[in-house]
């Protein structure tokens, strides 16, 4: 009678002596690692969480809509939620600007005459090639940043107004409620040096044009031009600083 081995599988995964002496030898391959099933974790439930001002802050927009039967039980938390709906809102207002869009001629009663009453418009008359149309858009273009409620655009200046002098360039003219408020002709109505505050300071003497977004109508002109000046004696120290090193140089 031959010499039988028999290879016993006790459980699925293991394996007998044989065949551990096998994978000693190089005639089978490594054992696989036992099964293992990984950990059970329940699925989070909102209706489990507690519910509080950080549960509302991390909720989108379209999901705060669906959140007011949900709230209907607590009156803090469903003020809280309109609340942060406003500010999304009014988020997404200030998104639009932020920027100086150039305009053409066809453009302008959309974007300077139809903008809604509670929008400034900054309107820059310009052509290339000037230096002194270069400087303001500079300027204008870091208080768009500095003031994303207020809308900047540019428009050469033909567009605009046929026959437009080259000699009245740059030109602002400053607009609200389908209505020109202001303009200012030239470089010289900005003080010795055209700086984004002193042109700051010029728009904002008697009226709000300027709004970083923060608050609205005179209470945002006061606390923009509070802003202004403390950063314009800021830059004045600052040139001040840096004429004093050149000259000891």
């Amino acid at each position: 009678m031959g010499d039988y081995h028999f290879v016993y599988k006790d459980v699925e995964g293991a394996s007998t002596q044989w065949d551990d002496i096998q994978r000693k030898l190089g005639n089978l391959p490594e054992k696989p690692p036992a099964f293992k099933p990984s950990s059970f974790t329940p699925a989070e439930d909102d209706d489990f969480n507690a519910k509080d001002k950080a549960w509302i802050d991390e909720k989108t927009e379209e999901e705060l809509e669906y959140l007011e039967d949900d709230l209907d039980d607590d009156r803090f938390l469903q003020e809280y939620r309109k609340k942060r709906l406003t500010e999304m809102r009014e988020a997404v207002k200030i998104a639009r600007f932020g920027s100086v869009v150039p305009i053409s001629g066809s453009d302008f009663v959309r974007e300077v005459s139809q903008a809604p009453p509670d929008v400034w418009v900054v309107v820059m008359l310009y052509k290339d090639g000037y230096p002194e149309c270069r400087l303001l858009l500079e300027c204008l273009e870091a208080m768009a940043t500095r003031y994303p409620a207020t809308k900047f655009v540019k428009i050469i200046s033909t567009e605009c107004i046929p026959n437009y002098p080259d000699r009245n360039l740059p030109t602002l003219l400053i607009y609200n409620n389908s209505a020109v408020k202001a303009t200012y002709v030239g470089l010289h109505n900005f003080g010795r040096r055209c700086t984004p505050e002193s042109i700051a300071l010029v728009l904002c003497q008697s009226d709000p044009v300027l709004n970083d977004g923060q608050c609205g109508g005179e209470q945002s002109r006061e606390a923009v031009l509070d802003g202004i000046r403390k950063k314009f004696v800021e830059s004045v120290v600052r040139e001040h600083e840096d004429d004093d090193g050149s000259s000891s140089d």
